[in-house]
């Protein structure tokens, strides 16, 4: 198995923390840009899209900073996903930070249009 790449991108975000951490969380939030559904059970996330379902592990979260998750099926140890909140020390602008793996650089490159996409979502539902 080679190594995956790891990769992070920062995308500005105009909105308030709790709101942002709010959405990068629960279910509500999370299947308002992320996808259609969730389930929680536990520490297993089940991701729901049209037709099919990912389950991931809440591995770490820390309140209106960051969550990360590692998928169930995933079999390499250290890889994951996080979303991470930004927020520069002098104009107070807030970000998220995506921190993700993929196999190959031409997989970063599709990884990274997709976070856009997501997030560009993200940014429609919370008005920013």
């Amino acid at each position: 198995m080679s190594e995956k790449i790891k990769f992070q991108k920062e995308i500005a975000i105009k909105t308030s923390v709790g709101i942002l951490f709010d959405m990068m969380t629960t279910p509500s939030g999370l299947s308002d840009w992320f996808c259609n559904d969730v389930n929680i059970d536990g520490d297993i996330y089940t991701f729901f899209w049209e037709g099919s379902e990912e389950k991931a592990e809440l591995i770490r979260v820390s309140k209106n900073e960051y969550v990360r998750f590692k998928w169930v099926e995933d079999e390499d140890p250290s890889t994951y996903f996080e979303l991470a909140i930004k927020i520069d020390g002098i104009t107070k602008d807030v970000a998220i930070i995506v921190t993700d793996f993929a196999d190959d650089q031409e997989e970063v490159e599709e990884n990274i249009l997709l976070w856009e996409s997501q997030i560009n979502d993200l940014r429609r539902v919370i008005g920013a």
